[in-house]
């Protein structure tokens, strides 16, 4: 019987393609909302355990549902939760609020195990198949197929964007551009065109670097736009689709619903 590996490294090979590749962000603590990802078609999902409100117990049931359905999981955490995430078998881990290079190499060496960052080596962990998988397979397997996606939410970060993605380590970089446009002054106006000024410096100068840029986009004319500025890796908002679809049944398919991101 052939045994699936529970750390699926996949993300890592298709960030370093050419191809465009679509997901959704979720915060929704639903390892069932990770399965109709996967059935209705995206590549990837972001379980977003940011704003989400998701424990460390339904993350890591949400990363096994991912991996029966077949859609590639990223985790969107704050740095504390790096290696409880990884451990979990998170094939994927996506950062937020990073402005630096210094940040995204620390953030390297979390990720990475030694002899190449610091993570701590337990090898009982759902990641190693909780031992049947362990030892230096697994140490290489993670070194080696772990993305690591630093997010630029600001001002500086966007000055930095050539140097983050320039860290060795860093598989792709994404702009986040709600919070830029509130940390710009524009509260959560991303089309504006200072904004979206910004949004562009910043994709074309992690593109410049050979690293995968990434953004949200919320409708295909967005993500040609993204495109063009060298974006390949675009997320949706799983809620927001969710809710569009429930206002659309609510409403019998009037015009003129708006959902906000």
């Amino acid at each position: 019987m052939e045994i699936r590996h529970p750390l699926d490294t996949r993300l890592s090979g298709l960030l370093r393609g050419n191809s465009r590749l679509r997901g959704v962000f979720s915060g929704l603590p639903s390892p069932a909302i990770v399965e109709m990802c996967a059935y209705a078609g995206f590549e990837f999902i972001i379980i977003d355990n940011e704003h989400g409100c998701a424990d460390l117990e339904t993350t890591e049931n949400m990363l096994r549902a991912a991996r029966a359905s077949g859609i590639i999981a990223v985790v969107r955490c704050l740095p504390h939760d790096l290696s409880r995430v990884l451990d979990m078998g998170a094939g994927a881990v996506q950062i937020p609020m990073v402005s630096t290079a210094t940040q995204a190499r620390e953030l390297v060496e979390q990720v990475r195990y030694p002899r190449v960052g610091r993570r701590g080596s337990a090898f009982s962990s759902r990641a190693a198949g909780y031992g049947a998988f362990g030892g230096m397979e697994h140490t290489t397997r993670s070194n080696e197929g772990i993305a690591l996606i630093p997010m630029i939410e600001t001002p500086e970060g966007v000055e930095n964007a050539q140097v983050i993605a320039s860290v060795e380590g860093v598989d792709a970089v994404f702009v986040g551009p709600n919070d830029l446009a509130h940390a710009m002054g524009y509260d959560n106006n991303w089309t504006s065109q200072p904004v979206e000024a910004a949004i562009e410096k910043a994709l074309r100068a992690i593109a410049s670097t050979g690293k995968c840029a990434g953004t949200v986009a919320l409708t295909p004319e967005a993500e040609d736009k993204y495109a063009a500025w060298g974006a390949r890796y675009f997320a949706n908002v799983a809620t927001s689709i969710i809710t569009q679809a429930l206002r659309k049944a609510a409403s019998r398919g009037q015009d003129g619903i708006s959902i906000q991101y």
